[in-house]
């Protein structure tokens, strides 16, 4: 349950991905108004079209607007403001084991039952041998592509967002009610800004690429 009243009216924006990657910083304060649960949801679908190998789909999703329990995530997170300033905190992680229990689900329905099998064979193959940290941090990598995603996605429809793994990830599993083997990419506060971030400042391309 979330302490949302009231609806306000949907995004209008609409960015292109270039214009969403160009505009994206990060914000830690932000305007005092309810998400739109619209467009929260939009947002949300379109991350999770983010891909991943095999399909797998590692990521999971807890969305806390709650005010009581953004106060116990804020101090999860170490006392860190932009936790209570934004109207939604997005806690982003992988579940690598709910991922296998359920793993004919990823197997795409065109494929048909011959995929499905095909889709645990190759899972089981892959991940069987391995224990529980080593194949969640394989998950891991995956719901961070969806990471990625998440805050384009958030920016593409005009809300800003700041990455966070400033946090007690033992604190949040327990808040949240989070089972012990999966792993978090990270929070993400995501609302409207109420001050502009540091503009972006990156290292040039020379300075990061090598042409082969």
């Amino acid at each position: 349950m979330t302490n949302v009243t009231e609806q306000p009216a949907r995004s209008t924006t609409n960015l292109s991905v270039a214009e969403a990657i160009k505009t994206r910083v990060s914000i830690r304060k932000y305007v005092q108004e309810p998400m739109n649960q619209d467009d929260l949801r939009e947002i949300l679908e379109l991350t999770s079209l983010a891909p991943s190998a095999w399909n797998a789909q590692t990521w999971r999703f807890a969305v806390v607007q709650d005010a009581d329990l953004k106060e116990k995530l804020k101090d999860a997170a170490y006392g860190q403001g932009q936790i209570t300033s934004a109207p939604a905190v997005i806690v982003v992680y992988s579940d690598m084991e709910d991922t296998l229990a359920t793993v004919e689900e990823t197997a795409h329905p065109g494929m048909g039952e011959e995929g499905r099998v095909g889709q645990r064979k190759t899972f089981e193959g892959a991940f069987g041998q391995q224990d529980v940290a080593q194949r969640g941090q394989w998950g891991l990598t995956q719901a961070n592509i969806a990471f990625g995603f998440l805050m384009l996605a958030a920016r593409s429809k005009g809300y800003d967002t700041v990455p966070m793994l400033g946090f007690n990830p033992q604190a949040v599993k327990e808040l949240l009610g989070l089972p012990e083997h999966v792993q978090f990419a990270g929070l993400l506060p995501i609302g409207k800004r109420a001050e502009e971030g540091y503009p972006q400042h990156r290292h040039n391309l020379d300075r990061v690429t090598k042409f082969y």
